[in-house]
């Protein structure tokens, strides 16, 4: 083999392995490049779940406000069921009184022979202080 042949070869050589750092070098640097990549990827996602967990919380504060006022209106809604009941209990009381009363009236003005027939007949709604007295 001739020294010119020897030079060939070792260039062809040499080439074929610069080719070869080369492309080892360009995929080191790929990788390199895709795992910074990825941890900057990692990062954004660790920012975003710190967000998220602060929305959680805030939602979870403010479903807990919500079942509390939730519960406050039922209890609000308890006693103006329970006052309303009271306020009926009250009217019916007060219909048997008015009821009572307007029989008072009525007996007095039957008793009384100054009051006239036509006077008791047209007086049906009591009040108080129905008659003054005559005289």
């Amino acid at each position: 083999m001739s020294t010119s042949a020897i030079w060939i070869v070792i260039v062809a050589v040499v080439a074929i392995l610069l080719v070869i750092a080369l492309a080892v070098a360009l995929t080191r640097g790929q990788r390199r490049r895709r795992q910074r990549h990825a941890e900057e990827i990692r990062e954004q996602a660790r920012l975003q779940t710190a967000k998220v967990e602060r929305r959680q919380a805030l939602a979870d504060e403010t479903a807990a406000k919500a079942r509390a006022a939730q519960a406050e209106a039922e209890v609000k809604a308890a006693e103006a069921a329970r006052l309303q009941e009271r306020a009926a209990a009250h009217e019916n009381q007060l219909s048997a009184s008015r009821e009572q009363l307007k029989q008072q009236w009525d007996r007095a003005d039957g008793i009384d022979p100054t009051v006239s027939k036509d006077r008791r007949e047209t007086e049906d709604q009591p009040t108080t202080g129905r008659h003054a007295p005559n005289g």
